[in-house]
């Protein structure tokens, strides 16, 4: 698996290289200031983009199973309650 990552990441790459000119002066003024290679940026953008976009989509479907009643919420108390918490053990901390 982590093969066929490095080759997504490499062949993004070289895409975003090519078809994102300010991407590329971005990243290789970046690579001259902070020392690092183009392919570490490279790959950290794609990473991190990456995450961002599942954390995003992952929300985004839950806020909407939520807002359709298939999935629920609970209330501070509700949780609280349901851990045997109470204002005494809340005060103490």
């Amino acid at each position: 698996m982590g093969t066929v990552r490095a080759k997504m990441v490499s062949l993004a790459h070289r895409v975003l290289l090519w078809t994102l000119p300010e991407l590329r002066r971005a990243v290789d003024e970046l690579v001259e200031d902070a020392g690092r290679s183009r392919e570490f940026y490279l790959r950290e953008i794609i990473e991190r983009g990456l995450e961002e976009t599942e954390d995003y989509y992952l929300a985004s479907a839950s806020a909407d199973r939520i807002r359709q009643g298939v999935e629920r919420t609970y209330s501070d108390e509700e949780i609280r309650a349901d851990l045997g918490l109470d204002d005494k053990v809340r005060s103490r901390i």
